[in-house]
């Protein structure tokens, strides 16, 4: 029997649990101390598909000056209108969990989840996510974009591993299903 592929979140986060300022702004993670690339060229390298919503998609085109930085990977965003697809990115505003599930048995490596917020809500009210690598920055924001939005939900979690990149900590998740 094959091995179904993975649905994993791969993120940074401050202390008090924010991906981004009220404005989107990701200032405040630049401003700590890592090592090299903090592990993304490494886990990059085990997902060959992104899965995005709207919203992350045109905070990526903005901060990439219009040039989609996952090119290399089948890349899906989440719409609940119709748009047209580009040459990097097919828009899907269908049934997310059976899309998700249907991506899930293909052949390939694992699928990442870019970003958080409404998304990512789905995802685990709806029980697709399988790890979570959280990134945790030494910083407290006080306000911002949360990465878990409140909600009827709960996710039993076993820790798989954790590592440091100077001032960030790494945990990794397997969701208990």
């Amino acid at each position: 029997m094959k091995k179904q592929r993975k649905l994993v979140l791969f993120i940074a986060q401050s202390l008090d649990g924010y991906i981004a300022t009220k404005d989107d702004s990701l200032d405040w993670l630049f401003k700590v101390e890592g090592e090299g690339d903090n592990g993304y060229s490494k886990f990059f390298e085990t997902v060959d598909t992104v899965l995005m919503g709207k919203r992350t998609y045109d905070w990526v085109m903005e901060q990439e000056k219009g040039q989609f930085p996952y090119s290399n990977k089948d890349s899906y965003v989440f719409s609940r209108s119709s748009i047209k697809d580009t040459k990097d990115v097919t828009f899907v505003n269908g049934d997310i969990v059976d899309f998700t599930n249907n991506l899930k048995k293909e052949d390939g490596k694992d699928i990442w989840i870019v970003g958080g917020g409404d998304i990512l809500y789905t995802f685990i009210k709806e029980k697709l996510v399988d790890d979570l690598i959280v990134t945790v920055a030494p910083i407290i924001i006080g306000e911002g974009i949360p990465l878990f939005k409140a909600g009827d939900y709960q996710l039993d979690l076993s820790l798989r591993g954790t590592r440091t990149f100077n001032q960030f900590v790494e945990l990794h998740y397997t969701v208990n299903k």
